[in-house]
């Protein structure tokens, strides 16, 4: 009898084992890859299911939810030569099973690796201020470019961010000395024009005084002129106007220099008269 009990016991476990490699629950949001004898025999749907134990055995679980993907922070170099930091998340779900499985060893790294090196290949050809602004268009370009190679592992890119660009360390330096010698450009190109407007306003001040004095020399010109022609039309004699502008003048010049405090003594023609003449280069006939 015991010997018996023995293999009773024995068979309940060996069904119970058997059971429960037969007995599959696949939860909401997978799938699983049943293999029998090492070759794809059939996905395994949410709910319960029922394999072939000891001949089939689950060989992948995969996730059908969306899945998020960090794409590591990597240094890009710009088509002008400046060296940027970058890096991205992408957001896939996986639409056929079997390509995710068995057309690539592993899917999420492969899609990492293709967003690493497409940002790469894309940043590569634009400069630094465009990569540093075209963070939409970059996006753009590189959901488009990663699309179809995801179509064949059997994924689907629902999209793909930039979560941060920006320069590195020594390009931050680097831009913020050239930021500084650009102040220090401007102040001097600023201190430069100043420093010409002003010359061109003295310039044009200059111009307008000589202006001004020829205005008024042509002026005292014209009104000596005027005065001698009254005096000549008033007495009748040709020398007589000069002489007594020039009479005029002297008198006041004698009148400056008597008020002068450093002059004692001043001598006065005792022929005013001739003295006049003679400035004039003329004599008084006999």
């Amino acid at each position: 009898m015991l010997g018996f009990e023995v293999v009773v016991i024995a068979i309940l476990i060996f069904v119970l084992i058997t059971v429960w490699k037969g007995v599959r629950i696949v939860p909401q949001g997978d799938e699983w890859v049943v293999e029998r004898l090492g070759k794809y025999h059939g996905t395994l749907h949410p709910g319960l299911t029922i394999i072939v134990p000891y001949i089939d055995r689950v060989a992948y679980k995969v996730i059908t939810k969306d899945i998020i993907l960090d794409v590591a922070e990597q240094e890009v170099i710009t088509k002008d030569n400046a060296v940027i930091l970058t890096n991205a998340i992408a957001f896939i779900k996986v639409t056929d099973t079997i390509k995710a499985v068995y057309g690539v060893v592993d899917f999420s790294e492969a899609i990492r690796n293709l967003v690493q090196t497409t940002l790469r290949s894309i940043v590569g050809e634009m400069e630094l201020d465009a990569a540093l602004s075209s963070r939409e268009k970059i996006k753009a370009r590189l959901k488009e470019m990663i699309a179809d190679e995801a179509i064949d592992w059997g994924l689907t890119v629902k999209s793909v961010e930039i979560q941060d660009i920006k320069p590195s360390e020594s390009m931050v330096k680097s831009m913020e000395l050239q930021a500084a010698a650009e102040r220090e450009r401007k102040a001097v190109v600023t201190k430069a024009e100043g420093q010409k407007q002003a010359m061109i306003l003295e310039a044009e001040g200059r111009l307008e005084s000589a202006k001004r004095d020829a205005v008024a020399q042509v002026t005292l010109a014209q009104s000596s002129a005027q005065a001698i022609q009254k005096v000549t039309e008033a007495v009748g004699d040709r020398d007589l106007p000069a002489l007594f502008l020039l009479g005029e003048k002297y008198i006041l010049a004698l009148d400056k220099l008597a008020a002068s405090g450093n002059s004692k003594i001043v001598l006065l023609p005792a022929d005013l008269q001739e003295a006049l003449r003679g400035i004039l280069g003329r004599t008084r006939s006999a």
